[in-house]
């Protein structure tokens, strides 16, 4: 517990400590919160806007947007001649930069360089990110005995570390979810896990992802009934609630997918229908979630 605990803090500090700062700028008169990927004598800024990822550069104090809009299915490539025209005292190529933030530095960073000698890129080999998300849903707890095979609801919060610049298809995410008794299962769980997530479908409004729980702490209150077994007195009939709490590494697996809304997110998953170090009591899964998460 005291090891998962400090593996948890170390997470936080870690990633609060590297997102970005931004700065207000005035572009064509509208105001906008930008964050500076490289600063030289072309200055790359960033964001996303209103549900889209939107790129500017500056040079001699002027803010240009770059462009890249979609015409009968294909986009026009705007920023390439906007670059190009910005950067004719130097020779680099437009030819194969892509309207992504890595590859939009790396040309930046190839300029200033040719530019200025004595430019330090400072280039950032991550851009972390957090992420916090509310769910709910339900689920008939396949890993637990229930005998009737009850459905009950949960709720929970997910805390998600991604990197938008090198590691964009992969997250970290801490999870708490609660799972409340039924009326026909008097069982309940409050569980902290860790997951890893691979993006293998990313777009900028869509995400379909994997997520395997790899760590989990789960506290556990279940109510037990038996009749008693000493002789020669009349057996009697005994309700209880037990209690425990559980350190393991059950490797579950399930599936989730992010829908951009604004500047948040739908999320929907089907937790945990996988599990390959755990013994499931062999009832088809039924976990379902749906929440919404935000950039923090």
């Amino acid at each position: 517990m005291k090891s998962f605990l400090s593996l948890f803090i170390i997470f936080l500090l870690y990633s609060t400590g590297n997102i970005q700062a931004q700065q207000q700028y005035k572009i064509a008169g509208k105001t906008y919160s930008l964050h500076t990927e490289v600063e030289g004598p072309l200055t790359l800024l960033w964001n996303s806007i209103e549900g889209e990822y939107q790129y500017f550069v500056q040079k001699d104090n002027v803010i240009v947007a770059l462009k890249n809009t979609k015409k009968e299915g294909n986009y026009q490539e705007e920023y390439k001649e906007t670059l190009q025209h910005l950067t004719d005292d130097a020779i680099v190529s437009t030819a194969k930069v892509k309207f992504t933030l890595a590859s939009l530095q790396a040309f930046c960073v190839e300029y200033n360089t040719k530019r200025d000698p004595s430019f330090n890129s400072n280039e950032k080999s991550i851009g972390l990110k957090l992420r916090l998300g509310v769910f709910a849903g339900v689920t008939n707890s396949i890993y637990t005995e229930n005998p009737t095979n009850a459905i009950q609801p949960l709720a929970g919060v997910d805390l998600e570390l991604i990197d938008n610049v090198k590691l964009k298809r992969h997250a970290m995410v801490v999870r708490f979810k609660q799972v409340f008794e039924s009326s026909d299962y008097s069982y309940s769980a409050s569980q902290l896990s860790l997951n890893y997530r691979f993006k293998f479908i990313k777009t900028s409004k869509f995400d379909l992802y994997v997520n395997c729980k790899f760590v989990s702490f789960t506290h556990s209150k279940k109510e037990v009934t038996y009749l008693t077994t000493d002789q020669p007195a009349p057996q009697v009939l005994i309700t209880e609630t037990q209690s425990g709490s559980d350190f393991n590494t059950p490797v579950t697996l399930g599936i989730g997918a992010d829908y951009k809304i604004g500047n948040g997110f739908i999320t929907f998953n089907y937790n945990d229908f996988v599990g390959l170090s755990v013994e499931s009591n062999d009832e088809f899964p039924i976990a379902f979630t749906l929440g919404y998460k935000f950039n923090l």
